[in-house]
């Protein structure tokens, strides 16, 4: 059929009709809510590029969890910032850290909640890269150990999910080794398998306080450009025991999230970035958009190109609307 038989605009007139229809759905259970911890009790430092976030204590993250948990949203993700660097991160690996200590005090409170930890050592280093230096250059090998020490950590303390972030060369197999060797076989791994070294993380390494004191990450995150090697690197973490792949940022790279989907119909996480999120707070603070509608938008843009699960800023915001 065609005009005028054929008339699409029929279910479109009402949002009732619309919703009949409609093929791709966000729901708050696909969210995960990012935190940022600090040692302390009742701090909250806000974070400039980053509105209505802060760096929170353990007992306002606590609360700031289960506010989320009250919407929906089932699940969060811890970074770290703690008291004191040095050149081998150690404070992210010590089970008295900051990011272990909120794991406990986060599955106490809420037994059910689903908590994500980043694995990376950017935060905990007093040079602010994702592994060691030797050289001035990121030693991958010698930072596998030491990410591998963090998820045992982290899993000995009730992480639900571990999430390596750091994009070394087979970081995933070790972790995945210690893990089972400890008696963690069942914690699953959502390997960051396509890092990209974007220009979009920049609110998040002020709220991380993970910015590099010389040189960039582009040695060892993901050409923007490449897309084949982001299937590479898939298949790669795949082999080596992830039980789901991340595709960051998410936006600029919604071709990739499709083309992983469809190669290897595994789960596929994506990770809508700080400067995703604070692009729509600033036009939205400036009266260029509607900020709220924006938001959901560009979340279902990312369900739509094949994402299972979302790490986003709007998680909480969004979640009542959703």
């Amino acid at each position: 059929m065609n005009f005028p038989e054929l008339r699409m605009r029929r279910f479109r007139r009402t949002p009732a009709l619309r919703a009949l229809v409609r093929e791709t759905r966000v729901s708050p259970d696909q969210l995960v809510q990012p935190l940022f911890v600090c040692p302390g009790q009742g701090l909250d430092r806000p974070i400039a590029s980053m509105p209505g976030y802060s760096q929170q204590s353990v007992d306002l993250t606590v609360k700031a969890a289960g506010e989320s948990l009250a919407r929906g949203v089932n699940s969060v993700l811890l970074f770290g910032i703690p008291e004191t660097k040095d050149a081998l991160g150690s404070s992210g690996y010590d089970p008295k850290g900051v990011v272990a200590t909120a794991v406990r005090a986060l599955k106490k409170a809420h037994p059910d909640l689903v908590v994500w930890t980043d694995v990376c050592l950017c935060e905990y280093t007093d040079h602010g890269h994702c592994g060691v230096l030797r050289n001035a250059h990121v030693d991958n090998d010698a930072t596998l150990e030491l990410l591998s020490r963090m998820a045992v950590e982290y899993a000995k303390a009730g992480a639900d999910i571990i999430a390596p972030s750091d994009m070394m060369d087979g970081r995933v197999g070790a972790i995945r080794e210690t893990l089972d060797g400890e008696g963690f076989e069942m914690t699953p791994i959502v390997s960051y398998a396509a890092k990209y070294a974007s220009a979009f993380y920049g609110p998040f390494r002020e709220a991380a306080e993970s910015t590099p004191k010389s040189g960039d990450r582009r040695g060892y995150q993901m050409d923007p450009p490449n897309t084949d090697e982001a299937l590479r690197e898939v298949e790669m973490d795949l082999a080596e025991g992830a039980d789901a792949v991340m595709i960051k940022p998410a936006l600029p790279y919604l071709d990739i999230i499709r083309r992983v989907k469809d190669t290897f119909r595994v789960p596929v996480c994506a990770y809508n970035v700080s400067g995703e999120y604070s692009m729509i707070k600033a036009a939205a603070e400036k009266g260029w958009l509607d900020g709220e509608r924006a938001a959901l938008e560009v979340l279902t843009s990312i369900r739509r190109a094949g994402a299972d699960m979302i790490i986003t800023y709007h998680a909480r915001e969004l979640a009542e609307l959703l």
